[in-house]
């Protein structure tokens, strides 16, 4: 069984459209990866578990690096729930209560 991966809402598809171009090159790579072979496709360190259900898509560019939040949900389905330009460290506890909030919109 293949995986699918889905964005939540059109709000979500806004955010991957703002994303730098290159960015968004490299997450749809990330997606089509996943797609075709599962998480064991994508490059070392592209996914971190960040708390409970909410997992990272580890994404960098020429411009900087992005995070694409999302959890997965029944069926090898993964759901993006948010996607960023990161600008700190540390994911921010803001985009993380934003991606808690949307995924109870599915849990």
């Amino acid at each position: 069984m293949e995986w699918a991966v889905a964005v939540l809402s059109k709000t979500v598809a806004e955010e991957i459209a703002a994303l730098p171009a290159d960015m968004r090159a490299r997450l749809a790579r990330l997606i089509g990866l996943i797609e075709q072979f599962g998480f064991s496709g994508l490059p070392r360190d592209s996914v971190k578990h960040l708390d409970d259900k909410l997992w990272e898509l580890r994404i960098t560019g020429r411009d900087g690096i992005s995070r694409a939040i999302y959890v997965t949900a029944s069926g090898r389905r993964v759901i993006i729930l948010r996607a960023f330009v990161k600008k700190t460290q540390k994911t921010p506890a803001r985009e993380l209560e934003i991606a808690r909030q949307r995924m109870k919109d599915i849990i």
